[in-house]
């Protein structure tokens, strides 16, 4: 998957994205509870600091811009003062505000959060959930009508504070038909019906069971709930996330395609829907499919949620978690075809390859420590493992001791070792010259000349590194 997501990382590719919706202020007081207040059984909360963050499609598009798209953003705000600092944020981000209108005798949305060691104890919300005015409407509608033909995808952020009518979804929905444009909806509510048309809907789990008239019980009742959902919604895709389960792509007469989580640590879920909506989009955007688009937005939400308040991710963030993620959960042992998509798709995101080769009969220290400092010359490790027949033919009859996959087994268990593959040639040469490893690792028990493949990884600009032996 990793390599069919590449565009997605393409420096210089910056897709324009329209995000119409709710737009909030969100507000966070840390500090720390020692103490019950004497006038009611109450924590009392002493306040260290005070933050302001981009919340609703505010963070949508505080999203896409960390992800380095351009950004056009359509919403409301009160003429307050929170209205004003939400709009200086919303500008100093880099985001389009032309289509961010003041709203007249209507208060800016905010949600002010307090947290204490790193749990938050209250909300207090301030919104308006009043439609908007037809004057605002119309407004915004005309912005659309100008500004949509020229995107690249558009995003629905749905909140229910008033800016999502149903004229102005019907507006999108037409528009992004004529001009074939990708619109993908983080709904609310219960009636799914009012984005009709949508490219993508993007319920969570409790959303589904609260729209479709199935109980949630199995995962049959999911998969169901999900199909009722897309015809009666008549959307091309559902992406249903479930939180710790990951998520599931739902489409038309095509199988689920699941993807489980990769969060490693959850500190704050705030925003982590945003971050989904937001990847997904501009990775249609980029031209991914849906399933490539899922995975890229699976693993955005296991960043984000390791986070700490109404938090964004980069591309450099996820482009690091996914390449963490394929390599370490690629399997240790593989046969040399597989061996050699591995290290091109390591050097392709950047990654340095290490290699080395031996019989690894019976494992002592001294092989450790010499992996451990192989390890630390590069990205990558990746051993030549001598088959039985090969070690037989240069030890003799009675060797080896453990069989190759034992000896493949032991040797997949230490954390230094990356990939493994079997030869059965007396020397690693072959596999040298298919493999092409940057670094090419003997014991200082050899010269230099004598290492084998020398000649080839230095032939094509590699080099060659002898490792001190324990004696």
């Amino acid at each position: 998957m990793l390599e069919r997501v590449q565009p997605f990382f393409e420096e210089g590719n910056r897709p324009r994205v329209l995000v119409v919706g709710d737009l909030i202020l969100d507000e966070y007081i840390w500090g720390s509870v020692n103490r019950i207040s004497p006038e009611a059984p109450v924590p009392v909360l002493e306040s260290r600091s005070e933050n302001l963050a981009l919340g609703g499609a505010a963070n949508v598009a505080n999203n896409l811009v960390s992800l380095g798209s351009e950004v056009l953003l359509v919403g409301g705000m009160g003429q307050d003062e929170k209205g004003e600092r939400l709009y200086n944020l919303i500008r100093s981000r880099g985001i389009n505000a032309d289509g961010v209108l003041p709203f007249v005798h209507r208060p800016t949305t905010s949600k002010i959060r307090l947290i204490a060691n790193n749990q938050q104890m209250l909300r207090i919300d301030k919104e308006d959930n009043r439609p908007i005015t037809e004057k605002t409407e119309k407004k915004i509608i005309a912005y659309i009508n100008k500004t949509l033909p020229k995107v690249d995808a558009v995003i629905c952020s749905d909140y229910q504070k008033g800016i999502l009518t149903d004229k102005i979804i019907n507006t999108i929905m037409h528009r992004a038909k004529n001009s074939k444009t990708p619109v993908v909806v983080d709904p609310k509510g219960t009636d799914f019906t009012k984005y009709s048309g949508a490219t993508v809907i993007t319920p969570n789990e409790r959303e589904v069971e609260h729209v479709a008239p199935i109980k949630l019980v199995t995962r049959e009742d999911l998969d169901r709930s999900a199909e009722y959902l897309i015809n009666l919604a008549k959307t091309k895709a559902l992406l249903v996330t479930r939180g710790k389960e990951g998520m599931i792509l739902y489409r038309k007469d095509k199988k689920p395609f699941e993807v489980p989580t990769v969060a490693r640590e959850v500190f704050d879920v705030t925003g982590a829907g945003d971050t989904v909506i937001s990847v997904f989009a501009l990775a249609m955007a980029h031209g991914l499919d849906m399933e490539e688009a899922a995975w890229l937005a699976n693993n955005a939400a296991g960043i984000v949620v390791g986070k700490l308040g109404t938090a964004v991710v980069t591309r450099e963030e996820i482009r690091r978690f996914v390449e963490d993620q394929t390599f370490s959960s690629a399997p240790s042992l593989m046969p040399l075809d597989e061996i050699k998509k591995v290290v091109s798709l390591a050097k392709a995101c950047g990654r340095s390859v290490v290699f080395t080769n031996g019989c690894f009969d019976i494992i002592h220290g001294g092989h450790i420590e010499f992996l451990q400092k192989a390890k630390a010359l590069g990205d990558l490790l990746v051993i030549g493992l001598n088959s039985d027949s090969s070690v037989e033919r240069i030890k003799g009859p009675e060797r080896p001791i453990k069989s190759e996959i034992e000896r493949a087994n032991i040797l997949a268990a230490l954390k230094y070792v990356d990939y493994i593959t079997l030869f059965e040639e007396d020397t690693p040469e072959n596999l040298i010259r298919e493999i092409r490893p940057d670094i090419l690792v003997k014991g200082d028990d050899y010269k230099l000349d004598e290492v084998v493949g020398r000649e080839i990884v230095e032939g094509y600009g590699a080099r060659v590194e002898l490792i001190p032996i324990v004696k």
